[in-house]
């Protein structure tokens, strides 16, 4: 783990480079003690990658803050300071911990493994979902995406058509267009969204659904049209 200390306080970065000689797979790139040479550093295209801030609040000229503020790309940031007022705005730009100073190095080697986790966690690939649950009365209803023919809005409700049933639930279109996969279902009119898969033709302004037994007519929005059509894989003369 790549890190690097900013802090104009050269008693407390001593403390800080001394927990990082102890403490096993870190490695200090770099000891700063104004914001501007850090960031300088850390705007070089040949810089190291560094995985790791360790970020004083007060300093002169530019404070842990500002810095924040001036980078494009922000590493996982711990702040140590000896104010514990800045730790609400700190927050704001998403800082894996705050320490207080004097920091001690049981406190120091917690907030090393916070780091560590959000590493891992980001690392660790995402299983793609191939399904999802709805509450059908008291019991939760297992559908495939694959199952999903279309999804149709009824006044403050949706009905989910599958290839053998119907199930209404107490949802809005919005709310079920943001949790179903959008490179799976398409939204192509304010009160339809059909599953892209499962689409025989578009003619005019309506897609064709296959179902089991017959097709279904979706009607295409106006307003959906156009993005729908240069969304799709279409060859034209």
């Amino acid at each position: 783990m790549n890190c690097i200390i900013v802090d104009d306080d050269k008693f407390s970065a001593k403390i800080i480079e001394g927990y990082l000689e102890r403490t096993e797979n870190t490695k200090l790139c770099g000891t700063f003690y104004n914001a501007f040479d850090a960031i300088n550093m850390l705007n070089r295209p040949d810089a190291e990658h560094i995985d790791l801030i360790f970020l004083d609040i007060e300093m002169p000229e530019m404070s842990g803050i500002e810095l924040l503020k001036a980078l494009n790309v922000i590493p996982q940031v711990i702040i140590y300071s000896s104010q514990e007022k800045y730790a609400l705005e700190s927050y704001e730009y998403d800082v894996t911990d705050y320490l207080h100073k004097p920091v001690q190095y049981g406190r120091f080697i917690k907030a090393l493994g916070r780091v560590r986790e959000r590493i891992e966690k980001k690392e660790r690939p995402v299983k793609q979902s191939t399904e999802i649950f709805i509450k059908n009365n008291s019991a939760l209803i297992r559908l495939k995406y694959d199952d999903i023919l279309w999804i149709e809005a009824m006044e403050n409700y949706v009905v989910i058509n599958t290839f053998n049933e119907k199930y209404t639930i107490h949802f809005t279109m919005k709310a079920i267009e943001d949790k179903m996969p959008p490179e799976k279902f398409y939204r192509v009119h304010r009160s339809f969204i059909v599953n892209m898969n499962r689409i025989k033709a578009i003619e005019d302004n309506a897609i064709i659904i296959k179902t089991e037994t017959s097709s279904r007519l979706i009607p295409i929005g106006k307003s959906y049209k156009d993005k729908l059509m240069e969304d799709i894989n279409l060859i034209t003369k």
